[in-house]
């Protein structure tokens, strides 16, 4: 820890004591001098930290940052807002935002069945998709879960509050169903008229990332695999029409390739936070990608959206298949609340 001199900190759901943010956190940790911000920026919180992190490396205002991300969507606060001298209002954090956006007035369902008329997206298409999504996950369970032990600490003993005894172990991600076509099929869309099923979106979760972001001279320095070299050549950020959640990474991630010299053919791995699979068949039709594949090894649709922490395992999963790749660019790209999104190019060589 003594090589950190900066942090951020993300999440979206407050919990008890969250006032204190980045600084509680890496007192925790034992790096007691350390300062920095606290981001909450909905499904975009991730990435907003990486490119926070790289801003504060690019000006020399730090050299080794740690970021973190994490999320109890499980736990949202009931909150209630005094409204003197009349009778209060009460919110539930969670259930309340998914449901109700306070400029569009309709929930983030609506956003997908939206899109879904706009681009003709039927219910038989999508589970086409869904149905390879869940294929794509099982690719990183094989081998007992070779991939996601490139990442994750696994098997993982969870210990209680004392940290004295164990109380559960992790294998893997925990709330993944089986998906076969015959389930898809049987299931009917959530809003009637609609074309959106239960399988076609993704499921709240709770979930942490983390990433040390730093000058290229210290990553070789501080690598496992000091042969491998990651760089973060870009950022976009865009906002689509108002309801239109699922399209606006299309845009960001437009301006992202556009700033970075690039276009979509010289991508090599894209990975995507997908609430719904609308959301990468939009963006597939849109950007000419090929659907089918993007997002190897997993995405959120599959494992779940623990919301602060959901992008910054998108790009991690994407460091891991460029690697196994032998390199090249990678591309993130993700919706948020308030129909914005976030895209990241990265390349590995």
């Amino acid at each position: 820890m003594r090589v950190i001199d900066w942090g951020v900190l993300g999440y979206t759901v407050p919990q008890s004591g969250a006032f204190y943010g980045l600084p509680w956190t890496m007192g925790m940790l034992g790096a007691v001098d350390v300062a920095g911000p606290t981001i909450s920026q909905a499904c975009s919180t991730g990435v907003a930290c990486v490119a926070a992190a790289a801003a504060e490396i690019e000006c020399e205002r730090a050299r080794v940052a740690l970021v973190i991300t994490a999320d109890r969507v499980s736990n949202g606060p009931q909150i209630y807002y005094p409204n003197p001298p009349n009778e209060g209002t009460t919110e539930d954090w969670v259930q309340s935002n998914f449901a109700h956006d306070p400029l569009s007035r309709g929930s983030m369902l609506e956003t997908a069945e939206r899109v879904a008329y706009q681009w003709k997206i039927e219910t038989s298409e999508q589970n086409d998709i869904t149905l390879r999504r869940y294929e794509q996950y099982l690719d990183a369970t094989a081998n007992e879960a070779a991939f996601l032990r490139r990442f994750m600490s696994l098997p993982f003993a969870v210990p209680n509050e004392e940290h004295c005894d164990t109380v559960a172990t992790l294998t893997g991600d925990e709330g993944i169903y089986p998906t076969t076509r015959e389930t898809l099929a049987r299931l009917a869309p959530v809003i009637t008229g609609g074309t959106v099923t239960r399988g076609g979106q993704t499921h709240p979760a709770d979930g942490n990332a983390g990433m040390i972001v730093c000058r290229a001279d210290l990553a070789r320095e501080l690598a496992r695999d000091s042969a491998i070299a990651v760089d973060i050549v870009g950022f976009g950020t865009a906002r689509e029409r108002v309801g239109f959640m699922p399209a606006a990474p299309v845009p960001a991630t437009r301006r992202v390739l556009e700033r970075s010299g690039l276009r979509i053919s010289d991508i090599s791995a894209i990975k995507s936070h997908n609430p719904f699979i609308v959301n990468d068949i939009v963006f597939a039709r849109e950007l000419d990608a090929d659907v089918m594949k993007m997002n190897n090894f997993g995405c959120s649709l599959i494992w779940g959206h623990p919301q602060g922490p959901t992008a910054l395992r998108c790009l991690i999963e994407l460091i891991e298949e460029l690697v196994l790749r032998g390199g090249g660019y990678g591309l993130f790209q993700g919706c948020a609340a308030g129909d914005t999104a976030m895209a990241a190019v990265i390349k590995v060589h």
